[in-house]
């Protein structure tokens, strides 16, 4: 539990830091994204796009999926699979598959995280044009500590 707490302490006052540091205007914003997209236009069906990993991968890709649609594809996957690893979803659905039947907890549970993933994209695209990561950064940072005093204030 206090562990918890520390955690919570960390990662709140890690991510206002982080808030504080940066220095990004409404117009910068929009450039960046802007930048960003222009850039991933142009690696698009690029031989050198790719490194490492995704680079042999992407070499062997089917006739309808881009380099650039299949970066994204790893890169979403990966991140979702090193997120979610341990996470307390996972150990909920282990031990829902332990007593029930383990095809429905699969077929549930995946299109549970579907919907959940699908709606956190969507929502996090419409964010990104209307308020700025030190915003995001400032909110979740904010809320961190309310977490741990709230985590104090409960008890274990």
């Amino acid at each position: 539990h206090y562990a918890a707490v520390l955690l919570f302490i960390f990662f709140g006052f890690k991510l206002l830091q982080e808030a504080y540091e940066m220095h990004v205007s409404p117009t910068e914003l929009n450039e960046e994204l802007a930048e960003v997209e222009e850039q991933f236009a142009k690696s698009d069906g690029k031989a050198g796009s790719s490194n490492g990993l995704e680079a042999g991968l992407a070499s062997n890709l089917p006739s309808g999926i881009s380099r650039k649609q299949f970066q994204v594809l790893s890169q979403a996957f990966t991140l979702t699979f090193l997120a979610e690893w341990g996470d307390r979803s996972q150990i909920a659905t282990i031990a829902l598959a332990s007593s029930k039947d383990p095809f429905g907890v699969t077929v549930g549970g995946t299109f549970g995280h579907a919907i959940c993933t699908g709606l956190a994209v969507i929502g996090g695209r419409m964010l990104a044009t209307r308020i700025s990561e030190k915003q995001v950064a400032l909110a979740g940072g904010s809320l961190f500590l309310v977490f741990a005093v709230h985590s104090i204030w409960a008890g274990p």
